[in-house]
């Protein structure tokens, strides 16, 4: 059983165990196995069951949930699939900063048709020479008139080929000032326009029923009513939303350690050598206890970042702390998982361990790296 801050989230777990046993359990072996595709089926059963906006104001057609119902969601959507957990979880990152920043007219635009499902979002920050350091954008936002005229490249972008609605962060000019670029953020809503295409990633390690892309922006016009919030503000949208996007991936990762800890506890109570279940071994016993003391930490500090941001408080810390430990965690727990299934383990045939392994290695490095949440965590501590 986990262990809930709130009695509420149970009833959570109850219905995302039932959503995951009749949507992702029959094809996720399926989805991490075939060339990749975005899982349209299950990403439309998701916004049915009210998942795609599921943290949103109600008044733009979100669930209005809590930051700790919506992190107990992400958990136990990924403990049946990872991939679908960032799935559901990318499509609330680029949706939140239009809600955060965007105007009326932007709101009542663009967030009911995302809480639906009925268009695609996704947040395209990383570039091939700016992923850490956020603020050294190379796509470039000219203003011509009434629109911007942008140019630029965005890589590692989940769902970015599927996406109708992307928040594009770059560096933008003002009339007054067209020799200046600040980083701002546009909405960017054409994919038909001729200069815009992208490219599916193929050979991703792990979380293969998701998509990640390549988006190629040449003289794409995006109209100037596009930008989010203020010109030259585009590293605090940024920043903002990467504190909430690290409790979903903190989330992700409390997932994956219970995946890991249920497959290897009960795995050493039904594999027999030596004449006795391994769990009888002191080395295995050890294992399991130090999986359960990073699982219960990661959680119990996801659940902390996430009641902060529900109760509108400062997180930024505490969201770099869930996301680093619970990463680091969900490493140290699939790994022993693999080490107490041996050659069952490893190869695929046999279990989920496998596809477990894989998936868990991402958590490490996307929405900023463990190296990078470290100097999060130091900022906050040392100023």
């Amino acid at each position: 059983m986990a262990w809930n801050w709130d009695p509420a989230q149970e009833k959570v777990r109850e219905k995302a165990r039932a959503f995951a046993k009749k949507h992702i359990d029959p094809v996720s072996e399926q989805l991490d196995r075939r060339p990749p595709e975005f899982p349209e089926d299950v990403f439309k059963a998701m916004g049915k069951a009210g998942y795609l906006g599921y943290p949103a104001d109600p008044a733009y057609g979100g669930g209005g949930q809590n930051k700790l119902l919506y992190a107990t969601l992400i958990e136990e959507i990924s403990y049946a699939d990872a991939a679908f957990g960032i799935v559901m979880a990318v499509q609330v990152l680029a949706s939140y900063p239009i809600q955060k920043f965007g105007t009326e007219e932007q709101k009542k635009k663009y967030l009911p048709p995302m809480n639906a499902g009925e268009t695609h979002g996704a947040f395209a920050l990383t570039e091939p020479s700016a992923g850490s350091d956020a603020a050294a954008q190379q796509a470039t936002a000219v203003l011509d008139g009434d629109h911007y005229v942008l140019n630029g490249e965005k890589i590692f972008i989940t769902s970015g080929n599927v996406a109708d609605v992307v928040v594009v962060i770059c560096k933008a000019n003002t009339a007054e000032n067209p020799d200046k670029f600040k980083v701002s953020a546009l909405i960017f809503d054409n994919p038909d326009d001729p200069g815009y295409t992208t490219e599916i990633l193929k050979y991703k390690m792990g979380i293969r029923a998701s998509t990640t892309a390549r988006l190629y922006f040449k003289d794409v016009k995006i109209p100037k009513e596009n930008l989010l919030g203020e010109h030259g503000k585009g590293f605090r949208v940024t920043m903002n939303t990467l504190d909430g996007a690290r409790i979903g991936v903190a989330a992700q990762s409390v997932g994956i350690c219970q995946r890991a800890f249920d497959l290897a506890s009960a795995y050493a109570k039904e594999r027999e050598q030596f004449g006795a279940p391994i769990a009888k071994l002191q080395a295995i016993q050890w294992m399991i206890a130090d999986m359960s003391v990073r699982l219960e930490a990661a959680r119990l500090l996801t659940y902390k970042a996430a009641r902060k941001e529900a109760a509108g408080e400062p997180m930024g810390l505490e969201a770099a702390q869930a996301k680093l430990y619970g990463s680091e965690a969900a490493n140290f727990c699939v790994d022993r998982c693999m080490q107490i299934h041996a050659g069952y383990g490893y190869v695929g045939d046999f279990s989920a361990v496998e596809h477990l392994y894989r998936d868990q290695r991402i958590t490490e490095i996307y929405e900023g790296t463990s190296e990078v949440q470290r100097l999060v965590i130091a900022g906050h501590l040392l100023r």
